[in-house]
């Protein structure tokens, strides 16, 4: 299979009336590459690749692959390979029939069309499926004969629209396995779209995050995770928790006399002394202290007290939602027979862990 084309998406803006669904947005898909498009629901996501697949016209920007200016081509002419998200096969067809469904019947014979239907199945270790129905097959069975489809016209980029949506939890983690290994042994340049952060995490290169419009961060996953470079992106990405805090000498005040070392959440922030901020820490680099708060002694220094609300099991460790004394909610992790709900409690950075981000405090107010 070939490594398709390079796709770049320049400044696209696409309105629907006065809704701006795009704006500025702009990406490049390297040869070969899995990007997936994450974002809540109405962050322009679907209308993106409904861009590049031609289904919409941009009200300004361009889309290039290779080089070659497509933004106002037929979607019949770009040579992009399209797998809904209900998958579109066709009942009353054959399989080795859904696949040749589509292909330039008028430049190739009856033969060639069966070595291609068979060399695309093989490729989505479906050889021999030929002749069976689709009715007969699983879903994720199904989905790779859709898949199949668009790869038999030879496409120089593989678009997705919510892939495994429609699958229960558990065949959805099947299936999601099985399309990570056809979509990486045949190597074709790929952009699909899910809100599912496991399934962008799992299957893409790299995520383009996205909300109302508008690209917030483009990584791999770890770098989204570890190096969040806006506010939404930081709490949209993995589990976090607020905590509101005051800027201090370069450090982050989230009670008075406690200090936490933070860094700016944001490319270019800078923050002046009693400035209101925001913390967003991730539950496993929090620390729980459970002896001096529940004896009634003082907390070691640096650490908030609070109280535990819900105790989730976790199997080697549990997730404990702390209400801090005057400082909101924070999730932590520990382990599994740590505290119970009721309990007295505090919490602190744990040691070695990455520094809470620091963003300016939504609303503006002073920390409490």
């Amino acid at each position: 299979m070939t490594a398709g084309g390079y796709l770049e998406l320049e400044s696209l803006e696409k309105h629907f009336g006065t809704l701006a669904v795009t704006r500025g947005f702009s990406l490049s898909v390297r040869k070969s590459e899995i990007v997936a498009l994450l974002g809540p629901s109405g962050s322009g996501k679907t209308t993106v690749l409904r861009l590049v697949a031609g289904f919409e016209t941009p009200d300004a920007g361009r889309i290039r692959v290779d080089g070659e200016d497509v933004t106002h081509m037929p979607p019949e002419r770009r040579r992009f390979g399209m797998v809904f998200q209900h998958y579109a096969l066709f009942p009353h067809m054959t399989v080795g029939e859904n696949v040749a469904f589509g292909m330039p019947a008028e430049s190739l014979t009856r033969p060639q069309i069966r070595e291609r239907v068979a060399e695309t199945l093989e490729s989505v270790d479906l050889s021999g499926f030929e002749p069976r129905r689709v009715t007969e097959l699983s879903g994720g069975q199904q989905q790779r004969v859709a898949v199949a489809r668009a790869l038999a016209p030879r496409p120089r980029v593989l678009l997705f629209d919510e892939p495994l949506s429609n699958l229960d939890p558990t065949l959805r983690e099947r299936t999601r396995r099985e399309l990570k290994r056809v979509l990486r042994r045949i190597g074709i340049t790929t952009l699909f779209v899910t809100h599912e952060q496991e399934e962008a995490f799992d299957l893409g290169d790299r995520v383009a995050v996205l909300s109302a419009g508008r690209l917030e961060q483009v990584g791999t996953p770890e770098e989204l995770y570890a190096r969040p470079a806006t506010r939404f992106v930081a709490g949209f990405v993995g589990r976090s928790s607020v905590i509101p805090a005051v800027w201090r000498g370069g450090r982050a005040e989230p009670a008075p006399g406690v200090a936490w070392d933070a860094q700016a959440g944001s490319d270019g922030a800078a923050f002046s002394d009693g400035d209101p901020v925001d913390l967003l820490v991730r539950p496993e680099d929090l620390a729980l202290e459970r002896s001096g708060a529940a004896a009634g002694s003082p907390l070691s220094d640096g650490s908030l007290p609070g109280a535990v609300l819900e105790r989730r099991f976790a199997g080697h460790a549990a997730f404990y939602t702390v209400a801090l004394d005057g400082a909101g909610e924070a999730e932590a992790l520990g382990a599994p027979g740590l505290a119970q709900p009721g309990d007295r409690i505090g919490i602190r950075p744990a040691p070695g862990a990455a520094r809470p981000r620091a963003y300016p405090r939504q609303g503006g107010k002073a920390a409490p």
